[in-house]
């Protein structure tokens, strides 16, 4: 560690990091980087830590002093004010994030990602504190390209469906499409921390993820998460995988999607944190271009790949296709494409990722099957028996 310097050769200083939601996913994996490559100090803040449990415990582990689960739910607690000031920089990665609540909880969802951070801003900009706040790649809703007749040629026109941070429009479906509710919160909490920069001073940078994936993700029903639910689309065919079930492909699963892997993401936040003056004021799409697929193709590749893994012959029928008011229930939408234009990250930080889509999901797929395999088992002839 010693001697690292910035994109621009300066000297990292080490600094305090408050990081919301530092239990989770993306929070687990961006607290072990901190922990093993930097000499930065993490004060975790989350309602859970078992994802991070390896990193707190025993005391003796040689970043022990430079990490603190302090355990905070930021709807209601005088304390996170406090530990913003203590800190240099905050993270903020907490939201409600699951598909299916953007239907069946969509006031939940606007309150869990536009109220419960108005705070986490407010002390940031009033304290003098720079903040990364982690947004989505669903503030851009559909592509313009969706709009085209079927059979058009300019929708294979990049103009019409890759995604920019400063150009691209964010098309929203109506008001009763309550799909919407998560990326219209998203969309309005970065306006309002745009618009705390531009009027205030405060220190930014926006994260837009494009379906970050690997070990420990955000979750397994009734295993590590709860037991109802409708996940994200590569934990809902892992479970599916687990638990030996057809794959359900909603409207034909004919959304086209990229997928990045957590170890490539969290080396783009970590450039964002110790290169302020080149990510301050950007909002940045973090994904992986290269690794586009249908849904469809996605569920065959991991049908191939967890065979692989498990051992386990593929299923007589992998697949099975479901509408979308079936899976999610009405009011349900969707975008067709998101590909992440990486003009700007690749000019401020240099950054671009490695993984292949097959490499990051025999990773994933190892992790779940070695940790989930038994456990899904268990759950299941309990039910049986029930």
């Amino acid at each position: 560690m010693a001697g690292r310097v910035d994109l621009d050769g300066n000297p990292i200083n080490p600094i305090t990091i408050c990081m919301i939601g530092a239990g989770g996913f993306i929070g687990s994996h961006l607290c072990e980087k901190l922990m093993s490559e930097t000499p930065h100090k993490v004060l975790a803040v989350d309602v859970y830590n078992d994802k991070i449990k390896h990193l707190l415990e025993p005391a003796t582990l040689t970043w022990a002093d430079r990490i603190q689960f302090h355990r905070i739910n930021i709807k209601n607690d005088s304390r996170l004010e406090g530990l913003i000031k203590m800190a240099d920089l905050t993270i903020n990665l907490a939201a409600i994030c699951t598909p299916a609540d953007y239907n069946t909880r969509p006031l939940d969802t606007i309150y869990s990602n536009f109220i419960d951070a108005l705070p986490v801003v407010k002390y940031c900009s009033e304290n003098g504190k720079r903040l990364i706040h982690f947004s989505t790649c669903e503030v851009y809703g559909k592509t313009i390209g969706a709009f085209l007749p079927k059979d058009s040629p300019l929708r294979q026109d990049p103009a019409y469906y890759v995604l920019k941070e400063d150009a691209s429009p964010c098309i929203f479906g109506s008001i009763e499409k309550q799909r919407w509710s998560y990326a219209c919160a998203k969309q309005l909490i970065e306006r309002l921390i745009y618009a705390e920069g531009a009027e205030n001073g405060l220190e930014f940078t926006i994260v837009r993820p494009f379906n970050w994936i690997g070990p420990r993700m955000d979750f397994i029903p009734g295993i590590d998460g709860p037991s109802e639910g409708v996940p994200r689309v590569l934990a809902c065919f892992s479970n599916n995988l687990l638990r030996r079930e057809s794959l359900k492909l909603v409207d034909g699963g004919e959304s086209q999607r990229t997928f990045i892997y957590i170890k490539d993401a969290v080396e783009a936040v970590l450039l964002m944190i110790e290169n302020p003056a080149r990510a301050n004021g950007h909002i940045l799409n973090v994904g992986n271009p290269n690794n586009e697929v249908t849904v469809r193709q996605l569920a065959e590749m991991m049908t191939q790949v967890y065979s692989k893994v498990s051992g386990e012959s593929s299923l007589e029928t992998p697949t099975i296709d479901v509408s979308s008011k079936e899976f999610y229930g009405e009011g349900y939408d969707d975008s067709d494409k998101r590909i992440p234009d990486m003009t700007i990250i690749n000019k401020q930080l240099g950054w671009n990722p490695k993984t292949s889509l097959w490499d990051l999901l025999e990773s994933t797929l190892t992790y779940q099957h070695r940790t989930y395999a038994e456990a899904i088992k268990q759950a299941m002839s309990k039910t049986t028996a029930n």
